[in-house]
């Protein structure tokens, strides 16, 4: 009974805060999900009828399968309808309801992300996606001359444009690693990373899932070696924040970023920022700051006029990340890579090029097909069966990266299967 107050306390303003959870359909979700409190994780992962209703929360297109959540996730109806609401809001006087109204919503914002992250909300800033998190780090870093920065050719290229703008601007050195994935062996990894630290090596660049096919690094183990020398730690967490269940402490890391507007399918252009609070202090914000030196992590929010309607309806992808549950959307996540990848690598020359294992991949996953170019695959996907995909070719991945959602159904991968089927038969 506990359980159940708790859940109807907590997603009770799904239901007033948009139309969506009003409707017969709205309601029906809040009560399967409700109902579904009492059933183990497990139990719920391969329950499609659950999933449906879930996907009834999406406006997702029914003549395109969005297979390439790995860009960016679409918001279910009720965070539309409250950027919506918002911004209307906003228009009807916008220096009084957006400064005196709706800029209060901030704080109490602020601490539901840091309930979800665990961490203190002292630690978080609130900006527009993981590049801006990520270079306010980057380029507020004090970092000299001949200081060595460990990352991997595998980095997400903004993350790598910015550190050779300070390689250049600054003369730090920069040193590569470069891997072939998938690894299965996450003491290999660290070893790898442990193996290229130097007494001169200042900050490692961890990216905690590599975006192009969905490795997991393991960044906790990572981050205490580096510790162990007293090298600050920046993990990128791009695509692993409302995607695998973690909290930020969990990393052992100093800096750490997402976009809000991937896995936590928040609206577009919304993005996390977490400093461990000792570090704030020395680390310069982006946009200047009435004091850079200053140890409160708003700093680092000196963004000048910005959309209050976007930053608001993040409360909305916040309840609707808890009421699935971290858990079970990982799960689920992970079920349904394995459900079509399982599938498809037994065809004829077809590779699937992304680890199974859960503690390896989750939703993200890298095919190749023998004899086609990842262009061709991609483009055979679309044309004959509207399944959006994106070709992937950097460094030394090159295949199709295929990502479902909580959205995304089995009947929908049926399709996927059947059209590799068709594609290699």
């Amino acid at each position: 009974m506990q359980n159940r107050r708790t859940f109807l306390s907590r997603f009770a303003g799904l239901a007033v805060a948009a139309p969506f959870m009003e409707t017969p359909q709205g309601r029906a979700l809040l009560r399967l999900v409700d109902e579904s409190r009492l059933r183990p994780a497990d139990e719920l992962v391969t329950d499609e009828r659950f999933w449906y209703q879930i996907k009834q929360a999406y406006t997702v297109s029914p003549s395109i399968m969005n297979l390439n959540n790995g860009g960016v996730c679409p918001q279910p109806r009720v965070v539309q309808e409250a950027v919506e609401r918002y911004n209307r809001l906003s228009n009807e006087a916008p220096s009084y309801y957006m400064w005196q109204i709706l800029d209060q919503g901030r704080e109490p914002l602020r601490a539901q992300l840091a309930e979800l992250a665990g961490c203190s909300k002292d630690e978080l800033a609130i900006n527009r996606n993981a590049s801006e998190a990520l270079e306010t780090i980057i380029f507020g870093l004090r970092l000299q001359a001949g200081d060595e920065v460990v990352l991997t050719k595998q980095d997400y290229p903004n993350m790598i444009q910015a550190w050779k703008q300070r390689e250049k601007r600054d003369g730090i050195v920069l040193k590569w690693i470069s891997f072939d994935f998938p690894i299965e062996d996450a003491a290999l990894i660290t070893r790898r990373f442990a193996d290229a630290f130097t007494p001169r090596t200042k900050v490692v660049h961890i990216t905690h899932v590599i975006n192009w096919m969905g490795q997991v690094l393991p960044a906790r183990d990572i981050a205490r070696e580096a510790r162990k020398r007293g090298i600050e730690v920046l993990v990128d967490a791009a695509h692993s924040f409302a995607h695998i269940d973690y909290k930020i402490p969990d990393l052992d890391c100093d800096y750490w970023g997402t976009s809000l507007h991937k896995w936590l399918c928040a609206p577009f252009g919304s993005g996390l920022l977490y400093v461990r609070k000792e570090k704030i202090r020395n680390l310069y914000p982006l946009f200047g700051a009435p004091d850079p030196e200053s140890e409160d992590i708003r700093k680092f929010e000196s963004l000048g006029t910005r959309s209050f309607a976007i930053e608001q309806a993040i409360g909305q992808a916040v309840h609707f990340h808890r009421m699935i549950g971290a858990e079970l959307k990982q799960k689920r996540l992970q079920y349904l890579k394995n459900y079509w990848a399982e599938r498809v690598q037994k065809l004829p020359g077809v590779q699937v090029k992304t680890s199974l294992r859960p503690e390896f991949a989750c939703a993200l996953a890298l095919v190749a097909v023998e004899g086609k170019t990842p262009a061709e695959v991609q483009g055979f996907l679309f044309r004959e069966f509207k399944i959006h995909t994106v070709a992937i070719e950097w460094e030394n991945i090159k295949g199709v990266r295929i990502t479902p959602n909580v959205y995304t159904t089995t009947d929908d991968l049926d399709v996927l299967v059947r059209a590799f089927r068709e594609m290699v038969g």
